[in-house]
């Protein structure tokens, strides 16, 4: 699996990420301020109970008196069942906003990568665009139920706390954060470790992911050629460099922990060294004591919350860092600002001067010029690579080519809306894809609002009507993905009904009809007479006894037309065609 432009992360700065997430914050400001305002309730009662305690034994216990530490203790009591309530009410509310953060984010990039042009999945395996929706996504979900129900609180609490410690005694506040500074170097050493290891971790995670998606994808591959064993090996190398990628990013994450307990304890030894003696002088009281004895645990509790806070943060921001990294990615074909929408069209087609290359290196189409006039068919023939599937790839604007214009109706395509365009146009490839679902959905994609007549009529027109009340349901008959349950000949008739419920302007066939049988072509060929009559047709066929009957025939050569005729002229000029057609014949008749 080679790395390719997925894999090159754009650096972004922490505070940026972490500005772009909070942001997602701004509708929920109503539940973040309930969450806020209970979260208050709870540091309130948390920030007393080491007050209670002082004044239970400086004046209470001191005293004897039993009536007033009881009252206390039932004070104490009914204060931390009320923290209790509102800390639990507080984490469901939290839930529910980040679980709809999370759909959001994932709405967002699912909409953006749908909106990308095909050279974004030309370089990405589809695993890895899975990981960005699925796996990065769900990565965020803790950090943003943490961010308010723990990290603002917990700051809060920070800067209470040391302000009454250092009202109750100055001296023992300083030296309980002696090593709050050794504290924070080492988490700023650890981050910057652990972000770039949490990197490689996830590309390995994506890279993984990839394999797997292509591995099944090929699976009947994978068993003609008895490679079973191969395809385990390389799976098991993906596992091993994903694993041995995540023991190094846990290794270094696992530091948090025992530097911030390290720190704690230290600083309370500290305190507890130097409060005894203070306490034997008289400078403080029992009852001081063992309060601020509490506050020092107030005090490093949250630190310990925000060092896991800030793991989690290190873990999930090369996620983030990812799912950014695609939203930046400008589409690069979309509707214009004044775009039009394209009226009903007849189907003129001109192409004026129009050069394209898909890397900016090798020239794919080279100054093409050429008209087809409304109701033409075309067809396109040429070795391949030579640039048949590019032309009609800009006729529907999958592509945008960098000189020249494409023009429909005397419309420039880049000015024109692209629904309006591709509404118009019907597309048929070799490579059918089948959605999951029923025969009959699949065709109704051709016109989503379509009756069961209407998808019944198409059928039949492309004889795929007797070979689907054959199977068990009918047109009710569940395919899986990719339609794998029908030959490749009933995918491509499925294929050439949905073009047909279309009803489209301009008609692209590219090698349509390359995996259907002589005999069922034959069958569908006054289908396809009638889906091409009226209508401006591209055809893309290395079978050439399908396109005899063209209006013209282009042949395209080294990003060039070569030639242009009909059948019976290009046979007479003995050039590229002729050579083609020549050599195709002698090989059928071998």
């Amino acid at each position: 699996m080679t790395v390719n432009k997925d894999d090159k992360i754009t650096q972004k700065s922490n505070i940026e990420i972490i500005m772009r997430l909070f942001a997602y914050l701004k509708p929920y400001k109503l539940e973040i301020a309930e969450t806020l305002f209970l979260m208050s309730i709870v540091i309130a009662v948390e920030l007393l109970n080491p007050y209670f305690m002082k004044r239970g034994i400086d004046e209470y216990i001191v005293q004897k008196d039993i009536k007033g530490l009881f009252l206390l203790g039932g004070i104490m009591i009914i204060a931390n069942i009320l923290a209790l309530v509102c800390s639990r009410k507080r984490i469901r509310i939290m839930a529910k906003v980040s679980n709809k953060i999370i759909l959001t984010i994932r709405q967002e990039l699912y909409v953006h990568i749908q909106s990308l042009s095909f050279s974004f999945f030309d370089s990405r395996p589809t695993g890895k665009i899975l990981a960005r929706i699925i796996g990065d996504v769900n990565s965020l979900n803790d950090l943003f139920s943490n961010s308010v129900t723990n990290l603002i609180p917990d700051m809060i609490k920070i800067i209470i706390v040391v302000m009454i410690m250092l009202s109750m005694n100055f001296q023992l506040a300083l030296l309980s954060l002696t090593t709050l500074p050794f504290l924070l170097l080492s988490m700023f050493c650890i981050q910057i470790v652990s972000r770039k290891r949490w990197q490689t971790y996830r590309k390995k995670n994506s890279l993984m992911n990839a394999y797997i998606h292509e591995d099944f994808s090929g699976i009947k591959v994978i068993h003609s050629f008895a490679a079973e064993e191969y395809t385990s090996k390389r799976f098991y190398t993906h596992l091993n460099d994903l694993k041995t990628a995540f023991v190094h990013a846990v290794k270094m994450n696992d530091l948090f922990w025992p530097i911030t307990e390290f720190s704690w304890g230290l600083g309370s030894i500290i305190v507890f060294w130097f409060g005894v003696s203070m306490l034997n002088s008289g400078d403080i009281t029992v009852g001081l004591l063992v309060a601020f004895t509490g506050y020092i645990s107030i005090f490093w509790r949250p630190i310990v919350n925000i060092s896991d806070f800030y793991n989690l943060l290190v873990i999930n921001m090369a996620g983030a860092e990812r799912i950014f990294n695609i939203m930046d990615i400008k589409v690069d074909i979309k509707d214009m600002e004044n775009a039009r929408v394209l009226p009903e069209i007849k189907g003129d087609v001109v192409f004026e001067n129009v050069s394209f290359s898909y890397d900016d290196d090798n020239i794919v189409l080279n100054d093409v010029s050429f008209q087809v006039k409304a109701g033409e068919t075309i067809a396109l023939v040429g070795p391949t690579g030579a640039g048949k599937t590019t032309i009609v790839n800009l006729v529907s604007r999958f592509y945008e080519a960098q000189k020249g214009r494409v023009l429909i109706d005397g419309y420039d395509v880049k000015e024109v809306t692209l629904e309006s365009l591709r509404g118009q146009m019907g597309i048929m490839t070799q490579d059918t894809f089948m959605f999951s679902g029923t025969i009959k959905d699949n065709i109704r994609y051709g016109k989503l609002d379509a009756s069961d007549e209407e998808i019944i009529n198409a059928a039949k027109a492309v004889s795929a009507h007797d070979f689907i009340m054959k199977l068990e349901k009918g047109y009710d008959t569940d395919i899986n993905e990719r339609g794998s349950r029908l030959s490749v000949g009933q995918r491509q008739l499925i294929a050439f009904a949905r073009a047909l419920l279309a009803n489209p302007r301009i008609l692209i066939l590219d090698e349509a009809t390359a995996s259907i049988d002589t005999q069922t072509e034959r069958l569908i060929q006054k289908g396809i007479e009638r889906l091409l009559a009226g209508r401006t047709s591209f055809v893309i066929a290395h079978r050439l006894s399908t396109i005899q009957n063209a209006d013209r025939i282009m042949v395209i050569d080294e990003g060039k037309i070569k030639e242009m005729g009909t059948h019976r002229e290009l046979l007479e000029k003995k050039g590229l065609y002729y050579d083609l057609f020549k050599a195709q014949f002698n090989f059928l008749n071998d």
